[in-house]
């Protein structure tokens, strides 16, 4: 098995961006999702409220971050700094708040003419934990991004492949690996194994990961990452399929478990101890 593909998303719920090699934190790649976009309430936007999401691309660099918008001007948002944070949950229904610091009303009115609806946009200075504990059965620890619930998603091209058999049995298109916004994709494992990886110690390059639990699928998959819009594939044929513990499985999460770096071409192995 080995590295074939890695992406970050600096904004949540934003478009991604390619890389052929990423450092690895405890809390995720570098630069992944520690920009967040949220409503007035302080509760983070997603696709699944907002496909518009898919029209910003937003580039990390010397100078903060390079935001990009067909129709819009480009701006450049530095890392807030010396201003007063404010309580942010990554989902409505999270019970945990997260401080995080405002950018500033000109990323905000930048964001809010290309989503048409009043948002803020927010950066997570200190990755901290927003999953209560107890609520995963591997718990994804006290520094996480701004992801759903773990620090890093890895899929399998095998997986995507007999995916997409499915689909073209049923009379659809296949679907493109990025409908499942993957942090890190791997070739040579056989469909599915990662089925049956949670829990186990698994190494990357130089770099220690535990793989925690299948990723369970929802709306954001159904929807094109590059016009936004949205069908009922691939969850339609993942819930006959995929439908397992009434969750509709794709991908494994995974956590870091020490600092390092990958690149495209690692060999991935599982191991027998962490």
């Amino acid at each position: 098995m080995q590295l074939s593909e890695i992406n970050t998303y600096p904004i949540k719920g934003c478009r991604g961006l390619h890389h052929d090699a990423a450092g690895v934190q405890p809390w995720g790649l570098d630069g992944d999702r520690r920009w967040m976009v949220v409503d007035a309430d302080g509760v983070g936007v997603t696709q699944r409220e907002t496909t518009a999401l898919v029209r910003v691309r937003a580039r990390p660099g010397p100078d903060g971050l390079l935001l990009r918008a067909d129709g819009h001007p480009d701006l450049v948002v530095t890392e807030p700094a010396g201003v007063a944070p404010v309580q942010v949950r990554t989902f409505r229904r999270r019970l945990l708040r997260v401080d995080a610091l405002p950018a500033g009303p000109a990323a905000d009115d930048w964001l809010g003419k290309v989503v048409d609806r009043p948002v803020r946009l927010v950066w997570l200075a200190e990755p901290t934990r927003h999953v209560e504990r107890g609520r995963k059965e591997y718990d994804p620890g006290d520094r996480v991004s701004f992801a759903d619930a773990y620090p890093v998603l890895l899929t399998s091209t095998a997986s995507l492949a007999a995916l997409g058999d499915w689909l073209a049995a049923a009379g659809a298109e296949p679907v493109p690996m990025a409908r499942f916004r993957p942090n890190l994709v791997i070739d040579g494992a056989p469909a599915w194994a990662e089925d049956g990886w949670a829990g186990r110690p698994l190494r990357i390059g130089g770099v220690r990961f535990q793989a925690a639990n299948p990723s369970a699928r929802c709306l954001v998959t159904t929807t094109d990452q590059e016009t936004g819009v949205r069908g009922r594939e691939p969850l339609r044929t993942l819930a006959r399929h995929r439908n397992i513990g009434r969750q509709l499985l794709f991908g494994l999460n995974v956590i870091p478990l020490e600092s390092g770096r990958v690149r495209l071409g690692d060999p991935v192995e599982l191991t027998d101890r962490p």
